[in-house]
């Protein structure tokens, strides 16, 4: 019964949720944004199961009890070994397991695993139902709607159908196609044009999974807008890590309808400073944390200020809290 209440809970959240974003979405940036919405869903950083499994890495999977809902992507192809490296997810406490077949780095395409898999979905069930025998929190997947010279038309739903058979019972769709030859990762994540259209038949083809689209999204309205439209939920990336406010600080209230927090975004960044005090305790640097809080001004009057003091001080020997102080006192005055 607490299984059950569980994934309905993430499954609740899921209807926003923050992309796993390489370099950005670590434990620090996760803090930062649980602070904004207490509802929205966390994604880390992609973390591969050779790293887990074979590397020891278990200090991949640190985070804060904070950042609940909060879910773990894997990279991987070999069906056992993504079944450990699940296993040492579930123990670590996160509620949900996330498989990657959507990354299109070259180190991603080298190890067989990310975008590639989309070319390999009978292995990806393997996968799934590997991970799933392994856990008992929910295993998701993470997909590109093709790649290269696939028909997405054709190849996404074939592979829905077979990670449907494997158990799967939630997706998440980035709308684009990967290009593995000829685009960069950065290109790869503008220059195929999106489809949304494709990831709502899906839904109507496909309506006892839960599914969510990638790609593109700006504002919360657009939000809304496809959950409106039938859709499970929306994983937005880089809007909410470049305005967070703007994306995180009014979810729950728009997407939730809980009652708005009055609170404003200087708010937040103070209540940023005791983990900066216990990071820096811990022989941390304050630019590992201030760096995911740059945007946090985005369009307002002094973003460029506050992003200027933290970006140039952050750096220098001694900085901290007194540092994320300075820049706030500087900013403009509510009226």
């Amino acid at each position: 019964m607490a299984e059950k209440k569980r994934k309905k809970e993430i499954s609740t959240a899921s209807r926003l949720s923050v992309a796993p974003m390489m370099d950005w979405t670590d434990r620090h940036c996760r803090y930062f944004h649980r602070l904004l919405s207490g509802r929205a869903l966390l994604y880390t950083e992609m973390v591969t199961a050779p790293a887990l499994v074979r590397g020891g890495a278990t200090h991949l999977l640190d985070h804060d009890a904070a950042e609940h809902p909060l879910a773990l992507q894997l990279g991987g192809s070999d069906p056992a070994e993504l079944a450990q490296a699940a296993r040492m997810g579930e123990r670590a406490g996160y509620d949900e397991i996330n498989l990657n077949c959507g990354c299109p780095s070259d180190r991603v395409q080298s190890g067989t695993f990310g975008a590639v898999l989309m070319t390999q979905a009978p292995l990806v069930a393997d996968c799934v139902a590997a991970m799933r025998d392994a856990v008992s929190v929910e295993v998701t997947v993470k997909c590109r709607i093709g790649v290269d010279e696939q028909d997405p038309e054709v190849i996404l739903p074939d592979f829905l159908e077979k990670i449907r058979a494997a158990g799967c019972r939630r997706v998440i769709i980035h709308a684009r196609k990967a290009w593995l030859q000829g685009l960069s990762p950065k290109e790869n994540r503008d220059i195929p044009p999106l489809d949304p259209a494709l990831v709502l038949r899906m839904k109507r083809d496909f309506p006892d999974l839960h599914i969510s689209t990638n790609g593109g999204v700006e504002s919360l309205d657009e939000v809304q807008d496809f959950l409106a439209q039938g859709l499970d939920g929306v994983m937005v990336g880089r809007a909410a890590y470049h305005r967070p406010w703007d994306i995180l600080g009014h979810a729950d209230a728009k997407l939730w309808g809980d009652t708005p927090l009055p609170r404003a975004p200087e708010d937040v960044a103070r209540a940023m400073l005791p983990y900066i005090d216990t990071h820096l305790a811990a022989g941390g640097k304050l630019a590992q944390v201030s760096r995911h809080m740059l945007g946090l001004f985005a369009g307002r009057p002094g973003a460029r200020h506050w992003r200027r003091v933290l970006s140039e001080g952050a750096h220098l020997p001694g900085a901290g809290p007194e540092l994320v102080e300075q820049a706030l006192d500087a900013l403009p005055r509510a009226a």
